[in-house]
């Protein structure tokens, strides 16, 4: 809704499939970068966090999105995710960069893929990582809103500055939660 509209999409055709309730205490709280985002809004597994400050959706500057997606639960499924996704950024928007770290004994493989994406009104950077947590595959994306006609020049300024740095912050995040903690959160009607 709020966020990357073209993941969205693929997202809830994922989600479609209803998990089984599973008990958990939601998580209200994410710490990305040493910065706090609350809880603002939650639908079909999509979960949007913004910073104290940035509570009104439709302006907000920094977004950490986190998206269950049932359908999704083992290593070919994810990277099918992430390839479909790869295809609606580059329709929408531009690929900076995208990687894949190799499936391990202890998990299956990861992929990034970060995108500018944008409407006449911003320009929108998105990290976007893909993974699978206790067997439900993830798409975790920080997203970083520049507002304005002519919001290039300052896109660029920010990535430069933040966009490694950004990069190597998502991809090590060990504080990705659980799906259970997700599903727990309260839903949203609109």
């Amino acid at each position: 809704m709020k966020t990357t509209i073209v993941l969205a999409a693929v997202l809830a055709a994922v989600s479609a499939s209803a998990a089984p309730p599973v008990a958990a205490p939601a998580v209200t709280a994410l710490t990305f970068q040493r910065t706090e985002f609350l809880h603002r809004w939650s639908q079909k597994g999509q979960n949007e966090f913004t910073p104290k400050g940035q509570e009104n959706l439709d302006t907000w500057t920094d977004m950490m999105t986190i998206n269950v997606s049932d359908g999704v639960q083992e290593g070919e499924q994810l990277a099918a995710l992430a390839n479909r996704v790869l295809t609606m950024y580059q329709q929408t928007g531009r690929i900076l960069r995208t990687d894949s770290t190799p499936r391990t004994a202890d998990h299956e493989a990861e992929h990034l893929i970060v995108g500018i994406l944008g409407n006449p009104k911003f320009l929108e950077a998105a990290f976007a990582r893909f993974l699978i947590v206790d067997k439900q595959g993830l798409v975790v994306i920080y997203s970083h809103r520049v507002y304005g006609t002519k919001a290039g020049d300052a896109m660029s300024a920010w990535l430069e500055k933040n966009g490694p740095a950004t990069e190597q912050a998502l991809t090590s995040w060990p504080a990705v939660p659980a799906p259970a903690s997700l599903r727990a959160l309260p839903q949203s009607l609109h």
